[in-house]
């Protein structure tokens, strides 16, 4: 799905002209089946309360009346969940500091980029906490708790991701000092 023109564009340091777009509230149109996204082209920023956090770069929000699980744009955390693969080094840290600063109740504000779903059906989102405007996948990027994952064509954030995980990594913040370098060592 296209974005319209009129939407503001940032240059990324590195590479081409990326869009931003703005997360807006679901509408839940009769006839729309499976993991089909909404039009989401319209309404108010996407207002939503945390529900649970499932792992360290995935959350259930309740948003525009229901239950959604939200897969954190730009990041990728240690493995704690999948039964079909181990626990990561440094998963149950990372886990444990998304559930720290998202507990069940708390006010964010989800903002997407170009895909509105993955493959699995979960929203795609930047996800900003309401309270103290704090953007989550940043933060545990700077913090050491995540390492970028960024898929074409989300890519928005990509200058301010990449610069966060540098950051980690120089400083040896989280998983940087007690895994190694994780694209050397998975």
């Amino acid at each position: 799905m296209g974005l319209p023109s009129s939407r503001p564009r940032r240059s990324r340091v590195c590479g081409p002209v990326l869009v931003l777009a703005t997360w807006v509230p679901l509408v839940v149109v009769a006839g729309c089946t499976g993991g089909a996204a909404p039009d989401m082209s319209t309404g108010e920023p996407g207002a939503a309360t945390v529900v649970e956090v499932v792992d360290g770069d995935t959350v259930e929000v309740e948003l525009a009346g229901s239950t959604e699980t939200v897969r954190l744009l730009g990041i990728d955390t240690p493995e704690t969940v999948d039964p079909d693969e181990p626990v990561g080094c440094f998963g149950p840290e990372a886990s444990d500091r998304t559930k720290a600063l998202l507990p069940p109740g708390t006010e964010v504000r989800l903002e997407r980029d170009e895909e509105a779903r993955d493959r699995y059906g979960r929203l795609l989102a930047y996800v900003h906490r309401a309270e103290d405007d704090v953007f989550v996948n940043e933060l545990l990027l700077r913090e050491g708790f995540a390492q970028t994952l960024l898929i074409e064509p989300n890519h928005a954030y990509a200058g301010l991701m990449l610069a966060a995980q540098e950051e980690a990594r120089a400083t040896g913040a989280g998983l940087w000092s007690t895994c190694g370098d994780p694209a050397t060592t998975n």
